[in-house]
């Protein structure tokens, strides 16, 4: 397993998340392989999609966690025929669920104001906490972005960061007033308490032995306060709110989709069917003579035909 891992990283070039993500994966297929009695070298595709069932059943997998499991063993299974160990790959057999699409879950600004209120600010740990959390739905970032950030990517003056996204792709994000007075308090404040003295440490965001944050220690936080908080939401949706709030206030598609770091423009797409109040609006608003008139529909005036259908086109013909 160790092997595998480090050949992730360093001939396929995975980045740093996915080389965990595959060696929990992993790990979890080896445990069940060793419970089974099975080999590695003479398992069949028959055997991985019962490992596959299993997982279904007993760990209540959906198709998109599937899909990440049969991705991890394909590639594992490239790795055997590479060392020798087998002379083919029966992951490749498996055919993967076809994901499905699910709308994302959004807060509105009262929600998150709740929750962030939900947050003991004047703890150094809470006082950190609450200016994550601020950066987080005032930038748009994942977890791992905000993880990752050290404090020189940070920049007041600007009211921008350097993130480091998925693929290892840098970009620059905006973060707002209120973002940026508890980042300034929890410099001054937190985070030389908790990095014992001021800290050398590149991290903008340390725990309390002074290392840097977790993204596991992140979602474990997060989930207390939305406890609190009473609204049973995950981390994610704070840069779920973040985008559709963008489009809500007249954002176009494409500053949304560089300010989130999508690659393609589809996957920011999906935001514009999460509110429908606003599609309403929108509804409403362009095409606003094909609604009601005072309780009735608008009769129909008899005037000349057009020339256009004096040329023999339908006008009541559907388009």
């Amino acid at each position: 397993m160790e092997r595998f891992c480090a050949r992730l990283a360093a001939v396929d070039r995975r980045s740093p998340l996915t080389v965990e993500t595959y060696g929990l994966e992993l790990r979890h297929f080896l445990d069940y392989v060793r419970t089974m009695g099975l080999d590695i070298p003479t398992i069949g595709a028959d055997q991985l999609a019962a490992y596959l069932e299993w997982r279904r059943t007993n760990q209540g997998i959906d198709s998109r966690s599937a899909a990440k499991v049969i991705s991890c063993l394909r590639s594992f299974f490239r790795f055997t025929e590479g060392e020798g160990i087998r002379s083919d790959n029966p992951a490749a057999l498996l055919e993967s669920p076809r994901r499905r699409s699910r709308l994302p879950e959004t807060m509105d600004r009262q929600t998150v104001e709740r929750l962030l209120a939900a947050i003991d600010s004047e703890s150094p740990l809470g006082l950190r906490d609450r200016a994550l959390f601020e950066m987080i739905y005032s930038s748009g970032l994942r977890i791992s972005e905000a993880a990752g950030l050290n404090v020189r990517d940070i920049d007041f003056k600007e009211g921008i960061a350097r993130v480091k996204g998925k693929g290892s792709r840098e970009r620059l994000v905006i973060f707002g007033p209120e973002a940026t007075a508890w980042l300034k308090r929890y410099l001054e404040e937190s985070r030389p308490v908790l990095a014992r003295g001021g800290g050398h440490a590149p991290a903008l965001f340390v725990g309390r032995s002074g290392k840097r944050l977790s993204r596991k220690g992140i979602w474990k936080n997060y989930a207390r306060y939305a406890t609190i908080a009473g609204t049973g939401s995950r981390v994610h949706t704070l840069r779920h709110s973040f985008a559709s709030g963008l489009l809500r206030g007249g954002a176009d598609l494409r500053t949304v989709q560089a300010l989130l770091g999508h690659a393609d423009l589809a996957t920011t797409q999906i935001y514009t069917h999460v509110d429908a109040g606003l599609l309403k609006e929108s509804h409403r608003k362009y095409l606003p003579a094909m609604g009601r008139v005072r309780g009735r529909w608008p009769e129909r005036r008899k005037e000349r035909p057009a020339a256009d259908e004096e040329d023999g086109e339908d006008d009541n013909e559907e388009i």
